[in-house]
């Protein structure tokens, strides 16, 4: 499996949802508790921008991890954003590289490719996220599907409820693969109802 081209699908159907998104519906909720939609995609773009610094070795301070400016266009943020990390990703020796995620564990750094691996997560579920609220189609195939779900089952329970990233998980059992992964990080597949 070649993480860095999963990350590059998990980012495009990221950006396709962004890319559906209309001014007007910046204020609308999230499946993320505590998120508006003007919220979540600061947090994509800053996640992009956090994951960069990551990967050039200035990913220590959370700052780094929480300024993403969204501007007057969140398209045009979100674009910039995803292509700093694919080209930071892109570095012939990231895959070894420490990358420090104060948001994960601020003790320790991660590898390089587990790093991305959590990107390419964060993008998949972040662009159900943003394709629900909007309306818009989300439509992972199947491999980026399986790698996504491969991590979203070691992300341990600690750090997720109202207010993070990922929600305490819901009943996942013997649904499809992608209603699983939404599941397993605390979705619901039939959000808003």
């Amino acid at each position: 499996m070649n993480v860095r081209e999963l990350d590059r699908r998990a980012l495009a159907l990221a950006g396709a949802a962004v890319a559906a998104v209309t001014p007007d519906q910046l204020s609308l909720p999230t499946p993320c508790a505590d998120w508006t939609l003007r919220g979540l995609l600061r947090h994509l773009v800053s996640q992009n921008e956090g994951f960069a610094a990551a990967a050039r070795g200035e990913g220590r301070s959370l700052r780094v991890w929480r300024d993403g400016r969204l501007s007057d266009d969140p398209r045009t943020a979100f674009a910039a954003s995803a292509a700093l990390v694919t080209d930071a990703f892109a570095v012939p020796d990231v895959l070894d590289a420490p990358f420090a995620l104060p948001e994960i564990d601020e003790r320790r750094p991660f590898p390089g490719r587990q790093a991305i691996a959590f990107h390419c997560l964060d993008a998949v579920v972040h662009a159900w996220d943003v394709a629900v609220t909007v309306g818009a189609a989300w439509e992972p195939d199947d491999e980026l599907l399986a790698a996504a779900l491969r991590v979203a089952e070691r992300v341990p329970g600690e750090g997720r409820g109202p207010g993070a990233a990922f929600d305490t998980g819901v009943p996942a059992d013997g649904l499809p693969l992608g209603a699983r992964l939404l599941a397993l990080l605390g979705r619901s597949p039939s959000w808003p109802r």
